[in-house]
């Protein structure tokens, strides 16, 4: 009964004043969803409130709409998008889960996307539609006016996490030998202009690059001016088949809040701003500290558990093989363990100190290769660096579990075996985290997906192989 009272004041608040989420509270104090809201939201879907859902949908900001999809069953969130129809802002969509807005896509009838899809910058509609397969993809397309239908299959041509892929076709090109009167009434005469836009762009007859001109130059010009007079004709650009991650290092280092894009004839196709790149950092990110732990860069957390299972499977295969091999290194020593129980049990101390050096190496290898931080002009001073910060750690831990091991078994010659063995690995490790990338980096293969395995094998070989080779010496042992 609590419940049911709760939809009605709602309703009945927005009937008299305040908006439905002045009543209705989305987050809690820390920022994070209400239980209670989403309750809420669930029961007005089933009773098909529309007014309430409509009014809430029309408040929500995309991202916090994304965050209420996500948070509903996936039963209701395609009828959440059946009953607000054309109140529903699909821009929503590109902020859950893929596997998510897939799941709703295809639920949705051609004609119902084909409407929202018309609603979005072209940017946010390739990113939309791009997940889905061929046929619904062409299908949804089928539905929109050639106008409109042709910059999107135009954008989803270009490779995937290409330039191409990323920029909106909408931008303000004009005559460079138009006036800045000329230019400020065209912006305001023209209903379709882009909801965001930096700057205006100048172009010839066929629309090849001439420049661009900030629009804090433009509004502190006289009208009389021409436009070429303050293009800046040396503006960096981006070429539609330029890889994302580049173009969102370009402007970091040149900080940069948009960018035009042409395609290979100089010809201005498109323009990619500050809140795109934003999300390809984020994406980049995400996608390497995956790389870095073996799990897939497509695995969401909406996935299920089979697709998330299969997915992480080869990569458990290969450090199982891996893992073999370091054993094997123990099966040489098998008598002298079988005659000193000490040295199997400090051996996986000696190579686990050994594999967490080498993945602090590693981690900030792999960060300095993507942002290209670490090149062929530094690459011995960094590696010479790494090697001594390997040795000082070797240096101090080897006191530290030489003092432990001689106090554990009471024989004084471990701590000196295991100190040697620590120094040794330390440095292995070290050495190991920063060439192992470097070398991935240099054959073209990703330095964040493959270095982790390889690395944990050295050290562990190493590790072991140091640990029981140094005993045998030092104990006389065979």
């Amino acid at each position: 009964m609590a419940e049911n009272i709760d939809i009605a004041q709602a309703a009945e608040a927005r009937l008299t004043e305040g908006s439905a989420l002045d009543h209705l509270p989305m987050r809690d104090e820390e920022g994070q969803l209400r239980h209670e809201f989403v309750e809420e939201i669930a029961r007005a879907i089933h009773a098909a409130d529309r007014p309430l859902l409509c009014e809430v949908v029309a408040e929500l900001h995309e991202a916090d709409l994304g965050d209420l999809i996500a948070a509903l069953e996936p039963e209701d969130r395609v009828t959440l998008v059946e009953i607000t129809g054309t109140d529903f802002d699909f821009s929503a969509l590109n902020e859950v889960d893929d596997a998510v807005r897939e799941e709703i896509l295809e639920e949705l009838e051609p004609e119902t996307v084909a409407e929202g899809v018309r609603e979005l910058e072209s940017d946010d509609a390739v990113q939309l539609l791009e997940g889905l397969d061929q046929e619904d993809k062409e299908e949804i397309l089928e539905k929109l006016p050639p106008a409109e239908r042709e910059p999107l299959e135009r954008s989803l041509l270009y490779p995937e996490n290409s330039a191409g892929r990323r920029m909106q076709s909408e931008f303000i090109a004009v005559p460079p030998d138009w006036t800045v009167g000329q230019a400020i009434d065209y912006m305001r005469d023209t209903p379709d202009l882009p909801d965001r836009f930096y700057e205006i762009y100048a172009v010839d007859a066929d629309k090849h690059w001439q420049g661009a001109v900030p629009l804090d130059t433009l509004l502190r010009a006289r009208r009389p001016v021409q436009l070429s007079e303050l293009i800046e004709e040396d503006r960096r650009r981006v070429s539609v088949l330029d890889d994302q991650e580049e173009v969102a290092r370009m402007f970091g280092k040149y900080n940069l809040v948009a960018a035009p894009v042409v395609d290979t004839t100089n010809r201005l196709v498109g323009v990619i701003t500050i809140d795109d790149v934003v999300d390809v950092i984020e994406e980049e990110a995400d996608e390497d500290l995956k790389a870095l732990g073996g799990v897939t860069s497509d695995e969401e957390l909406s996935d299920n558990v089979w697709t998330i299972a299969r997915g992480r499977f080869n990569w458990l295969l290969v450090n199982l093989a891996t893992a073999f091999l370091a054993s094997s290194v123990l099966g040489l020593f098998e008598g002298q363990l079988e005659k000193m129980v000490a040295l199997a049990v400090l051996a996986p101390i000696v190579a686990s100190q050994g594999g967490n050096a080498a993945t602090q190496t590693m981690t900030v290898a792999v960060r300095a290769l993507a942002t290209r931080e670490l090149g062929s002009n530094n690459a011995f001073r960094v590696v010479m660096r790494e090697a001594m910060v390997g040795l000082v750690n070797g240096l101090a831990f080897a006191v530290i579990t030489g003092v432990a091991a001689v106090a554990w078994f009471k024989i004084p010659g471990l701590g000196i075996v295991i100190g040697l063995a620590i120094i040794c690995n330390l440095v292995a490790g070290a050495l190991g985290g920063i060439l192992i990338p470097m070398v991935l980096e240099r054959v073209r293969a990703d330095p964040a997906v493959a270095s982790g395995t390889f690395v944990t094998t050295i050290t562990d070989v190493v590790g072991f192989f140091s640990f029981l080779g140094i005993a045998t010496l030092w104990f006389g042992l065979k």
